[in-house]
């Protein structure tokens, strides 16, 4: 009886220890089947977003939900992979998919906290739920788990399964995978990663929010160091490697900066064009985008824009502190950095509290960690809002909320966030490739693309299209024409009385037409526009790619009165640049497919190819030839600063200094700047084209002509180039030679216009 009760207990005892197993066998053998199916594992094609790049291959930008680039286990170096397994599965190459010495310590971890604290999860086991699964931490969802773990060991290889968690985990950011966390966090492939920042990547995984070097760089050291003593305890690195990651400083990049090259106004472009043709899929189907962007232009034109709206704002004073932060004697950095979080940065100009204020310096922490000295010469911008007789809103104190930036010498300075606007953009003008576009100075701030949106009143950089009509009517550069006042009575413009005046104020006298455009004479071309008529010089310059309506059959016309885009601008004075023909601005070069397949592909018509002539060019010599001299002796002889004779262009001044314009060229390259307020104001009554809009082009010009030889023009055939004196007569010892048209070669005795002159004077009958 008694051995009996023992065999019974001894049954019962072996039936308690192995229905858990029999139960956990069943619930396999149930489960397996029903798994879903690995196709998305085995034939992989994850969201991937639409990428922008330069013509050389650089990144632009990108759209899309999931910021990610596929990448081959054999391209992932092996340090990159040493870093991931140290961080999430050192025994990945030896168990079967479940780390059961790993499961059991967390089950005894979770077993002892009274809930699911702790898992275990394999890279395999994190292949699965990241492909199927949810994040919940339940039993069920456990088990299902290590089941699909042991389905994919079963029909994948190692290598396979460790490619698809290293281009598939998210890491924050939205950066989904290894390749493309490189990119976002450090602005490099990598394969350019050292071993601090392959370790700093590997430790995300765990938690992107928490350990996000950008966000919170403390943590994500501490995360850093653990991953860093599993390499050493490994034998994945050696003792001096474990050192020098240790002690490496960690330089996340922050914003957008992870593209090289600020290009947000020409990316969106691209983004509006790719949607229009493929909707949602644009975002999704990984569409490479290749622009005509030459990244060096893009470069350039970016800070050439900046610095000179930067520049223009200097010059108009400081308007105060952005805010105030109340640091209740608060200076903790951790405090300062929270407190600075909410607050946009903009490139070089970063966010900075006042923690001290003196007439004599101020101290300021900066956005990042890093502390700004500023006395001397940079306190001189703001030296009036130091004093303590300003109210406290406009005085720089302590918790005042400031810019900073550092200056050419490596000095801090105070800054402000600038509210006037510009543009800058630049093409080839034999086919219209854009270089360099910048449609504002900060897209964060202000999405408004003022190269193809902004439509303005061009002042004076319109005269060029003017004077090109006057030359198809007989005009020569040695036309004689009068600056003298003039007064338009109320049946012509059709309201009050016009008196319009010169910029300066002042009147010479009669001068020869170049003269006129040299010195941007306003009297000068209103009474060319009087000689030629209105209606006629409306239909001529829709040549160029103006807007008939955008432009009133007006005197005013020959003021730039009407309006015009930069982009509008920039096809414009190509005209000139070309010898003539009219080419249409283009700025995408290519689509191509995920496999590298051209879907479209730019064939922009050429000058001198298939581009419509739509000028004589003898015109566009003559033109050229007396925009040249614009830059040489005019109201942009700044620019010969550069040192080359080979550039051409005009600038622009609107009434009460609206707009501010320079559009200039050299033979083979256009460029348009503009300057003005969103809200039409002036820019002030001493900014001009020639001071406000030309230095921007100068400085982009500068760079992208660096290593172009000089250039020159040839003059065309059917024309002739003749001396002339002061008077703009035909003079065999004069002291100046011109150019003419063949059939418009004046005799000696050059046409006179002045104010008697009416639309119906035909100055083709007085030349001959």
């Amino acid at each position: 009886m008694t051995s009996r009760w023992w065999f019974y207990s001894a049954l019962a005892a072996l039936a308690v220890a192995v229905l858990p197993f029999l139960l956990l066998s069943l619930a396999a053998i149930l489960t397996y089947p029903a798994l879903p199916s690995l196709e998305i594992l085995t034939d992989y094609r994850p969201n991937i977003p639409l990428r922008v790049y330069s013509t050389e291959g650089v990144l632009l930008g990108e759209f899309g939900q999931e910021r990610r680039a596929l990448v081959n286990i054999n391209e992932v170096p092996e340090m990159m992979k040493k870093a991931i397994l140290a961080a999430e599965d050192e025994r990945f190459y030896e168990h079967g998919g479940v780390d059961y010495i790993g499961v059991l310590r967390a089950a005894l971890s979770n077993f002892s906290s009274g809930g699911v604290k702790q898992g275990a999860s394999t890279i395999t086991m994190q292949v699965a739920r990241n492909f199927f699964l949810t994040k919940e931490k339940t039993l069920s969802r456990k088990f299902n788990e290590m089941m699909l773990a042991f389905k994919i060991e079963h029909n994948l290889g190692k290598d396979e399964i460790l490619e698809l968690y290293i281009n598939q985990i998210y890491l924050g950011q939205r950066a989904y995978g290894f390749t493309t966390a490189a990119q976002i966090y450090f602005g490099k492939p990598m394969n350019q990663l050292t071993i601090a920042e392959m370790a700093m990547l590997a430790g995300l995984p765990k938690a992107p929010s928490i350990f996000n070097p950008v966000v919170n760089p403390k943590r994500a050291k501490l995360r850093q160091m653990y991953v860093l003593r599993r390499m050493h305890e490994l034998g994945f690195i050696d003792d001096a490697a474990f050192d020098a990651a240790q002690i490496e400083p960690i330089v996340a990049k922050r914003g957008n900066q992870e593209f090289s090259v600020r290009s947000d106004y020409l990316a969106e472009m691209v983004r509006q064009v790719m949607y229009d043709r493929y909707q949602d899929d644009a975002y999704t189907q990984g569409f490479n985008v290749y622009t005509t962007i030459r990244q060096q232009d893009q470069k350039a034109a970016y800070e050439s824009l900046r610095k000179g709206v930067i520049d223009y704002d200097r010059r108009h004073g400081y308007r105060g502190p952005e805010g105030y932060i109340n640091l209740s004697n608060n200076l903790n950095e951790e405090f300062l950095e929270e407190a600075l979080q909410e607050v946009a940065d903009s490139d070089e100009l970063l966010p900075a509290v006042v923690q001290a204020a003196s007439p004599k310096g101020i101290t300021a922490y900066v956005k990042g960690g890093q502390t700004a000295t500023i006395n001397g010469e940079g306190l001189k911008f703001v030296q009036q809002t130091l004093s303590e007789k300003l109210s406290p809103n406009q005085r720089i104190r302590v918790g005042s909320l400031i810019r900073v930036q550092l200056d050419a010498k490596g000095e801090w300075q105070v800054a402000q966030l600038p509210q006037v606007e510009s543009a800058f953009v630049s093409a080839n003008p034999r086919d219209g490739a854009i270089y360099a576009l910048v449609g504002g100075f900060d897209f964060n701030r202000n999405q408004f693309n003022h190269v193809t949106q902004a439509w303005r009143q061009p002042g004076s950089s319109f005269k060029p299209f003017v004077y090109s009509a006057a030359l198809e009517k007989g005009f020569t550069p040695a036309s004689i024409i009068n600056d003298a006042p003039l007064v338009i009575d109320s049946i012509e413009t059709g309201n009050e009385p016009w008196y319009p005046k010169n910029y300066d104020d002042r009147f010479e006298g009669p001068m020869r037409m170049r003269t006129g455009l040299i010195k941007s004479k306003n009297l000068v071309s209103i009474r060319i526009l009087q000689a030629i008529g209105p209606i006629y010089a409306r239909d001529y310059i829709t040549k160029f790619g103006f807007d008939r309506e955008k432009h009133g059959a007006y005197l005013t016309m020959a003021l730039g009165a009407g309006s015009v885009t930069p982009m509008q601008m920039l096809g414009a004075y190509s005209v000139f640049a070309n010898g003539g023909y009219q080419i249409t601005p283009y700025f995408i070069q290519r689509v191509e497919n995920a496999q590298g397949q051209i879907l479209e592909e730019a064939g922009p018509v050429r000058a001198g190819h298939d581009a419509e002539r739509v000028i004589d060019i003898r015109n566009a010599y003559t033109m050229v030839s007396m925009m040249q001299d614009v830059v040489r002796h005019g109201t942009a002889i700044r620019a010969m600063q550069l040192g080359r004779s080979d550039l051409a262009g005009k600038t622009g001044t609107t009434s009460d200094s609206l707009d501010a314009w320079f559009c200039g060229f050299h033979p083979t390259l256009v460029g348009i700047s503009w300057i003005g307020f969103d809200n039409p104001r002036s820019l002030g009554e001493r900014e001009t084209g020639g001071g406000a809009a030309l230095p921007m082009w100068m400085e982009y010009m500068e760079k992208a002509l660096a290593n172009v030889p000089e250039a020159s023009y040839s003059m065309p055939e059917n024309m002739v180039a003749a001396r002339i004196n002061d008077s703009g007569r035909r003079d065999p010892n004069g002291n100046r030679i011109e150019y003419f048209y063949r059939e418009f070669l004046p005799p000696e005795q050059s046409i006179v216009i002045d104010q008697s002159s009416s639309p119906t004077d035909a100055p083709t009958e007085q030349l001959f």
